[in-house]
């Protein structure tokens, strides 16, 4: 019996620039991304002392028009999107009918009725089916255009410097020295609309820059070309994955998932203690005795990973959703979730392929940005 034909991997506008530049692929929720282009320790550590350049065109784009836009995403997110100023953006979540994650997601403000939110890869048909089906009743129109745009990560404290003298970018709407945090501006590059975000999943200061696709690879160059003297490299999924975890950042299918409330996430704080009427309401309600998530800190090389069970004594309390050796740190990091009893406990343990290494909570983030 034949074995049916494997789907081809998807790929973003940037492919080629990848392939010259030696990058090692791997399959990430069906699309051949980028894991490194050399040391992923080296592409970390340039983040954090200068810049990385980072291919998220797989992340999805949804455009949600019309004069009911804002009380719309009211009713379809947690948070409340229709205080969001023109000009600002929001972290929120997509969530089920009982509270369950289905989604984390930024959204932009781009007009009084025009909103542009952006969920992860690999949920971005599952959003979009979502949206469309909870905008029955509300004036408003829901478009997928993430196959028209391409999207680059800048991250680094040279980010700024960096962008600020890619020739190719002008007419910038706000000057990226007053731009704020999940903030936005437009601009242009090559003539074409850029918009600049200064967002990020990497713990330092960045930008997020969304561009026609035929631009991409121009822009890719154009940025590479004027971070090489402020030591920018291209970096791949491995460091962003270790920048992430160090800055306390939940990665969707791992800290956050269909089966968990925003508030075992540490996350209530996006729903407003006042709003009603939402779908997923009942994430308000509490859910006693549901794991919470916490910091975890060891010591030594060996680190904890994901699916590794966390024990108090002989009872297993716990299990790591993600974890690694801290490049910056310089010792084990992990996140994990454990029994309400057990999420201060001082006597924990993890189970590293049969050997017990001690275990410290601690707060999250592990690491904070010096600049």
């Amino acid at each position: 019996m034949s074995s049916p034909p494997s789907v081809p991997l998807r790929e973003t506008p940037l492919a080629a620039a990848h392939e010259s530049a030696g990058a090692v692929f791997t399959d990430f929720g069906g699309w051949r991304m980028p894991v490194r282009y050399g040391s992923h320790l080296d592409e970390h550590h340039a983040v954090r002392r200068a810049a990385g350049l980072f291919d998220i065109s797989h992340m999805g784009e949804i455009l949600v028009t019309g004069t009911d836009a804002g009380d719309f995403l009211d009713y379809a997110l947690a948070g409340r999107l229709s205080a969001v100023d023109v000009g600002r953006a929001k972290y929120s979540m997509l969530l089920a009918g009982d509270g369950g994650i289905v989604d984390d997601l930024v959204s932009y403000r781009l007009g009084s009725d025009e909103f542009l939110v952006v969920p992860n890869a690999a949920n971005r048909e599952v959003v979009a089916r979502a949206l469309a089906e909870r905008a029955r009743g509300f004036d408003v129109a829901v478009r997928d255009v993430s196959d028209d745009y391409a999207l680059v990560a800048l991250q680094g404290p040279a980010s700024r410097r960096i962008l600020e003298a890619t020739g190719d970018v002008t007419g910038v709407g706000v000057p990226l020295d007053v731009l704020r945090n999940y903030a936005w501006s437009d601009a242009t590059f090559a003539g074409s609309l850029l918009l600049i975000g200064r967002t990020g999943y990497t713990g330092e200061d960045g930008f997020e820059l969304y561009v026609p696709v035929a631009h991409a690879p121009a822009l890719w160059q154009a940025l590479l070309d004027a971070g090489a003297p402020h030591g920018l490299v291209p970096a791949g999924l491995a460091a962003r994955d270790t920048l992430r975890l160090e800055a306390g950042m939940p990665l969707y299918g791992h800290e956050l998932s269909r089966d968990i409330a925003p508030v075992q996430a540490g996350l209530g704080r996006i729903i407003p203690a006042t709003k009603t009427d939402f779908v997923g309401e009942a994430a308000k309600e509490p859910r006693p005795g549901a794991r919470v998530l916490v910091g975890l800190a060891t010591e030594g090389r060996r680190a904890g990973r994901e699916g590794y069970a966390v024990l108090r004594g002989d009872a297993v309390v716990g299990e790591i959703t993600s974890g690694a050796l801290s490049p910056t740190l310089g010792h084990p990091i992990a996140m994990a979730y454990l029994d309400p009893d057990a999420a201060d406990a001082d006597d924990l343990t993890i189970d590293v392929r049969g050997t017990r290494i001690a275990a410290t909570v601690t707060d999250l983030p592990f690491y904070r940005s010096q600049t």
